[in-house]
């Protein structure tokens, strides 16, 4: 099952043109029309600069409408767009140029042009030089491209090593999409709360794509903001988000529980989210959060079922059409039902492979066409994904695999916790140790190391615990533990 999502946005664009596609927060609305006329001009602008079908077009910019019509244009037209972290900076922008070779870069206007590469401007509101070079009117013809054709290319987060360019085909984008519009239960009816950044697979084609798809609308805000996503959501059917979404709005619980009444489907994912914030949001609005599991080089490989039991702690069967399989991470053998090991994944789904990186490519996909994640999981006795962590994050202390997960789970059930990270660090007799770093309201180190005694062997327990204002977290929310490896890896020298 596939939805073409140009070919989608030309028939509800000449078939519906009056129903919303986006609404903006001041209220002024674009429908499907205008952003059927509005993506051939965008691809129109982009042929004039040079871009040709196959080309990369690298954009640095902030949210904005614009910025999805940039988008969609380069859908349109066959360019590869490739979504660049607005955080990222000027020496880590110049690397990705010299890898991906971008025929454009946008950034910003005001923002100083990376050197050696055709530089345009997209603005919050509606203006830089692409802007301008979009002609008044365009009939663009749709690029007719083979399924396998790359529609983006998207950076890994390179916490081992230099990032990759991960290769989207088309085929990727739109099966995914037509199959989460399915399983999520979307119709034109639904209305979106969109405040996920659009640099990452999350924002730009989970949500965005998904409501092309469904020919859905969605309520367009710049940003996440407590005190406006309340305000604005009893006009939403639907919210997606991270796990810092939830915590934030549980932060006013009187204005949740009004606001989320006429929302049926709550989505959280990018980040695991604790079960005490599940059971939280579920006691006080009565919606269990529907969790999903995914990554860049797979989308969308796994979710909740919309009707059935949402467990915290699980991220639901793998969706049609794709299989996911556990492996001994160091043989590649498959493991039992319930074992824990490395998280393959097949399906059409899949990436294509890092750009200009055949080894790495090679490395993660085994020979019958599954991809290794990289994720340590099993499949429980319902045949739902249960995610234990990184396999980078694997501790092997006295020779013995500890999965910090099952570590975090039981610290963040301690009185005065707030959340904790586990990680391994080298230790001279053990090879690694067990460190919990931990951020809380009144717990100390000790009260910790006490809550868990009797909870887990002692092998498993931490023999350190440090108390931090706040965990690093990147721009999704996912905690960067390969940052706390680095600040604590003298912990036992």
């Amino acid at each position: 099952m596939k939805v073409d999502l140009a070919a989608r946005i030309e028939t509800l664009g000449r078939v519906d043109p009056t129903r919303p596609f986006l609404v903006r927060e001041d209220g002024r609305v674009l429908d499907y029309g205008a952003l059927l006329a509005e993506t051939q001009r965008m691809a129109a602008a982009l042929a004039a600069l040079g871009v040709t079908p196959g080309d990369r077009v690298a954009a640095q910019i902030e949210k904005s409408p614009e910025a999805l019509l940039l988008w969609f244009g380069c859908l349109w037209m066959g360019a590869v767009y490739m979504p660049l972290n607005t955080g990222y900076t000027p020496a880590e922008i110049a690397y990705f140029i010299n890898d991906a070779e971008p025929a454009l870069v946008i950034v910003d206007p005001g923002v100083a042009p990376p050197e050696g590469v055709k530089t345009e401007t997209l603005g919050t509101k509606g203006d830089g030089s692409l802007i301008t070079a979009m002609p008044a009117h365009a009939t663009v013809p749709r690029a007719e491209l083979d399924d396998e054709a790359l529609a983006a290319m998207l950076y890994t987060s390179g916490t081992t090593g230099k990032p990759k360019g991960a290769m989207i085909p088309r085929r990727a984008l739109f099966t995914n999409a037509a199959t989460l519009a399915q399983a999520w239960r979307f119709t034109q009816a639904d209305v979106l709360l969109h405040a996920l950044p659009v640099f990452h697979v999350h924002g730009l084609f989970v949500a965005t794509n998904t409501i092309v798809a469904a020919g859905a609308s969605m309520r367009f805000h710049a940003k996440f903001d407590a005190a406006t996503v309340l305000a604005d959501l009893p006009n939403a059917t639907v919210l997606m988000g991270v796990p810092t979404f939830y915590t934030r709005l549980l932060q006013y619980p009187d204005l949740l529980a009004r606001a989320a009444g006429g929302i049926r489907l709550f989505v959280s994912g990018s980040a695991p989210l604790l079960a005490e914030t599940h059971q939280a949001f579920a006691a006080l609005t009565g919606h269990a959060i529907l969790e999903r599991y995914g990554m860049t080089e797979t989308q969308i490989n796994s979710s909740h079922l919309y009707e059935g039991p949402r467990t915290p702690g699980t991220v639901g069967p793998p969706l049609p059409g794709i299989n996911i399989r556990v492996t001994d991470p160091a043989s590649g053998a498959a493991l039992p039902e319930g074992e824990t090991g490395m998280l393959e994944v097949h399906g059409p789904n899949l990436f294509a492979g890092y750009w200009r990186n055949p080894a790495k490519t090679a490395e993660d996909m085994r020979p019958d066409g599954y991809f290794i994640t990289g994720d340590l999981g099993r499949i429980d006795e319902n045949g739902h994904v249960v995610i234990v962590g990184r396999g980078k994050d694997l501790i092997i202390s006295g020779g013995l695999n500890i999965y910090p997960k099952e570590v975090e789970s039981e610290i963040n059930l301690i009185d005065g916790v707030i959340e904790s990270a586990v990680i391994g660090v080298p230790h001279p007799d053990f090879g690694e140790a067990v460190v919990a770093v931990v951020t809380v309201t009144d717990a100390t180190a000790a009260s910790i190391a006490t809550g868990l005694d009797g909870k887990l062997a002692r092998f498993k327990q931490p023999k350190a615990v440090e108390i931090v204002a706040e965990l690093p977290r990147n721009t999704m929310g996912k905690v960067q533990k390969n940052l706390l490896r680095d600040q604590y890896r003298s912990r036992f020298s």
